[in-house]
């Protein structure tokens, strides 16, 4: 590691002095058990924005889920059908391949919503692929981390 990487590094477990006190560990155990718990605190991120829905303006407050992994935009296919999101068909469906790589058993992506996303004052008109994510109502995947520098 760089000197100038571990001097800037506030979680850095080769210099864990740079901690300041509260955090310095005296024996590698107790190092290790404290960057495993600030790595499961970062392993989800999430973030609430509002939707609009274009046909009739009316907001929806939505629970959205930051992940570098996805490759696109995604809404859970029935909260969209709880919400009243109009979706519009896609004139060829798109496969869904999970991060194994294997295609996805639910289906495949037949339908997209067209939306604008307000977020502390910063509004967006997107696209978001619907599809059956769970209990996760929404997924800002790479194209929305990369448009706002999220992601390089």
């Amino acid at each position: 590691m760089s000197s100038w990487l571990a001097s800037n590094n506030l979680y850095s477990v080769l210099y864990p002095e740079k901690l300041g006190n509260k955090f310095n560990c005296t024996n590698t155990t107790e190092r290790v058990r404290d960057v495993q718990h600030t790595l499961q605190l970062l392993r989800e991120v999430w973030m609430k924005v509002g939707l609009e829905k274009l046909e009739n303006h009316e907001g929806v407050a939505v629970k959205a889920l930051l992940d570098s992994r996805a490759t696109g935009l995604f809404m859970d296919i029935t909260f969209a059908q709880e919400k009243g999101f109009k979706m519009e068909k896609l004139k060829k469906p798109l496969l869904v391949r999970n991060v194994d790589g294997m295609v996805n058993a639910e289906r495949a992506i037949m339908y997209q919503i067209e939306y604008n996303m307000f977020f502390k004052g910063y509004v967006e008109r997107a696209r978001m692929d619907v599809c059956n994510l769970g209990k996760t109502e929404m997924i800002l995947g790479i194209p929305w981390l990369a448009v706002h520098n999220v992601i390089t």
